[in-house]
């Protein structure tokens, strides 16, 4: 079964190919009213959001579909305490297709292992959130119209920033990227994202805790805010909460067309003085999420009716010709106590090769070092 649970899962031309749908949509909007009639979306956040369930809710009422689906982990089963395995399989009875919002890291993933029909990651931990990369490529898009040669300079929390991430493993598979990690040192951008993400593919990076002296190079500026709910330790949050707050001032010496982003809700970190520049696109970034995430709907849909569902029992050990096998199932243990195997202790503790010259394993659901 195909599915929406990295961005790394689409091709750049997959992702090109969303895109050219999305703008189709933004031009036809009445040829698309119907492509989902009967079919139905099931929306499943177990953590708060407005914007991205919202957002796919309205993108499949506007394909014609229908949507079912819960806000809160105590609107649903999880409370009584039912895994996410189980979860899936329910719903696969009664929808057509899923997205999924979720706490723990790598929830998602074992969703779609579960499911028989398409599960789309609409956020998981501090990890990923492919659809709202998505969104941000197609801003990038349409207002620069290109997705390669600029600099791109990420602000704000960089450490559980799930957007960040997933948009940076987006770029950097586009020539000619530059990218500025502006953020205090307690909320840097992860090691192993620098490692094997920027170094691996060669994409030049500073890292910064000033960002007026990086303001005069970027094309993009991609604000972030501090995530209360992310931190174990509220008084470290407090500290660090209002790090950069963008304001008109900051802006003097920005480039005319720089773009600002922002995924949103924001808290203070850019004034709200900033919405009157032309250059802030952080409400065109909701609109264009929309569209993308109609696209996206439309794809799964049509490559379910010739895909087959996969079970997490199918997951074996691949053994090359080598001491170092591919993946370790049940050897190793994932300590991050963000990860769904955290919680869910019935789950194989699956840990994939990523670095064979190091003999460096990563967890597969959320994606923590071997210790």
């Amino acid at each position: 079964m195909r599915n929406l649970i990295n961005i790394l899962d689409f091709s750049t031309e997959e992702l090109q190919g969303l895109m050219d749908t999305a703008n189709d949509i933004i031009d036809h909007p009445e040829t698309y009213r119907e492509r989902c009639k009967g079919k139905k979306l099931a929306t499943l956040f177990f953590e708060p959001s407005t914007r991205t369930r919202l957002s796919f809710e309205a993108a499949m009422y506007e394909l014609g579909g229908n949507v079912i689906g819960f806000s809160e982990a105590q609107s649903s089963s999880a409370a009584k305490g039912e895994s996410v395995a189980d979860t899936a399989k329910v719903i696969s009875c009664y929808a057509d297709i899923i997205a999924m919002r979720h706490p723990k890291e790598g929830a998602p993933l074992v969703a779609s292992m579960n499911a028989s029909i398409p599960v789309i990651n609409a956020g998981d931990g501090g990890h990923n959130h492919p659809t709202q990369t998505l969104a941000d490529l197609l801003t990038i898009y349409r207002e620069k119209g290109r997705l390669g040669n600029m600099t791109v300079g990420f602000c704000g929390d960089l450490k559980y920033g799930r957007t960040v991430h997933s948009l940076i493993n987006a770029l950097a598979r586009y020539e000619g990227i530059k990218i500025v990690l502006i953020s205090p040192d307690e909320l840097k951008l992860p090691s192993y994202v620098k490692k094997d993400i920027l170094k691996e593919r060669g994409i030049p990076y500073e890292q910064t805790t000033d960002l007026e002296a990086f303001m005069p190079e970027l094309d993009v500026l991609y604000m972030t805010r501090v995530q209360r709910e992310r931190f174990p330790n509220q008084d470290d949050y407090l500290r660090l909460k209002d790090s950069y707050i963008l304001t008109p001032d900051k802006l003097q010496n920005a480039k005319s067309d720089l773009i600002i982003l922002h995924p949103l809700p924001r808290v203070n970190e850019i004034s709200v003085e900033v919405d009157k520049d032309p250059r802030a696109c952080y409400f065109k970034q909701v609109l264009y999420g929309k569209y993308m995430r109609m696209a996206l709907i439309l794809k799964l849909l049509k490559e379910a009716q010739k895909s087959y569902a996969l079970s997490c029992d199918d997951i074996t050990v691949i053994e090359k010709k080598t001491d170092t096998p591919e993946c370790l199932v049940n050897v190793l243990h994932c300590n991050n106590p963000r990860c769904i195997t955290s919680t869910e202790r019935e789950l194989k503790h699956i840990f994939k090769l990523t670095d064979r010259e190091n003999r460096v394993y990563r967890c597969l659901y959320c994606e923590a070092k071997a210790e």
